[in-house]
């Protein structure tokens, strides 16, 4: 089968005829992939712009983190799961031995192998999986849309993190996928949000579909702009999602005294920021990154139930022979969520 891959520390990706994956072991099976989601590590992975050298151990590795398919073939012990089984999948592998997983602890697990990093993903025909990372879906589910389960799971972690409350004023820095997510979810919970980009027209037109009223593209206007265009003096909230560092000091200088801001951006280089500043307005600053298997849980209900609000978020359907074409396409802001079709 055809599989994209990463295969050295240098710009680019091979689509390269690979074998099957081998049957499945006790508590695995193999997924059909209906639809995998181009996401901005995978465009950082592709363009080689840093934060990623770990993936070096694993060359050549069929990338791809995004996914859900059907389940085609099954080992011993998978539970519920049958062939034909519409699935989401978790990317994050736990590795079973440490002391959190052993204490069933398993959201602490401090040694884990991402599918579609350090071993095999989904842009790919069919992979090998854990049973225990398979969510199962309804049969008349869009899968391209349940493949957004993924970022959605970091967006809503984000928001988790930041304890948006109704009537909080959020300010997403960032209108991709993720920024999205964390746009909608947020709103969901009654927040008052404004998300903003640069040169980045396409995606927070989507931003606008999602029913988000208030995005500024920073090329035309200035952050003051957007504070005297909303009323907005200052965030309650700030959840930066962008991966460029200067947004850093930009969103605090935007946040109340006592204001949270929450990075979930991959830096590729480290950040600096006023820290005397941040220390005087008592500002807190806090990381997430990937998703509890709980707020998996609650993603997949959320997207099972809002597949139609969900909708304006894919904006390309590809084969994986035009990959690289859809990953130029991310890489130059043109659509949001893109979709490769093994």
């Amino acid at each position: 089968m055809q599989a994209l891959q990463k295969t050295t520390a240098a710009f680019g990706l091979e689509l390269r005829d690979v074998p099957a994956p081998h049957a499945p072991a006790d508590g695995e099976v193999i997924v059909e992939v209906a639809a995998a989601g181009i996401c901005g590590s995978d465009v950082h992975i592709y363009d080689w712009s840093g934060g990623y050298d770990f993936l070096k151990s694993a060359f050549p590795v069929t990338i791809g983190h995004e996914f859900a398919g059907r389940v085609i073939e099954t080992g011993g012990n998978v539970g519920a799961l049958a062939i034909g089984q519409p699935v989401v999948v978790i990317p994050s592998v736990e590795c079973g031995v440490c002391e959190a997983c052993r204490s069933g602890s398993v959201d602490a697990c401090r040694d884990r192998r991402g599918i579609g990093m350090l071993r095999d993903g989904g842009f790919a025909r069919t992979v090998r999986v854990p049973a225990a990372n398979c969510l199962t879906l309804p049969d008349d589910i869009d899968l391209g849309i349940a493949a957004l389960g993924e970022p959605l799971s970091i967006a809503m972690s984000a928001v988790k993190t930041a304890e948006v409350a109704a009537g909080d004023r959020v300010l997403v820095m960032g209108p991709g996928t993720i920024g999205q997510g964390i746009a909608l979810l947020a709103s969901v919970r009654g927040a008052r949000v404004v998300v903003v980009g640069y040169d980045d027209a396409g995606r927070l037109e989507t931003v606008r579909a999602l029913g988000i009223e208030h995005t500024f593209d920073l090329c035309e206007h200035a952050l003051a702009d957007v504070k005297t265009r909303t009323g907005i003096d200052e965030f309650d909230v700030v959840i930066e999602a962008t991966g460029v560092p200067s947004t850093v000091q930009a969103g605090l200088d935007c946040l109340k005294p006592s204001g949270v801001f929450v990075i979930c951006g991959i830096h590729g280089k480290p950040v600096s920021f006023d820290a005397a500043k941040l220390v005087r307005n008592r500002h807190q600053i806090r990381g997430t990154y990937r998703a509890t298997r709980a707020t998996w849980a609650e993603v997949r209900d959320f997207v099972v139930a809002q597949q139609a609000r969900l909708a304006p978020m894919v904006t390309h359907r590809l084969p994986l022979a035009d990959a690289i074409d859809g990953f130029e396409m991310a890489r130059n802001k043109i659509g949001s969520k893109i979709l490769l079709l093994p």
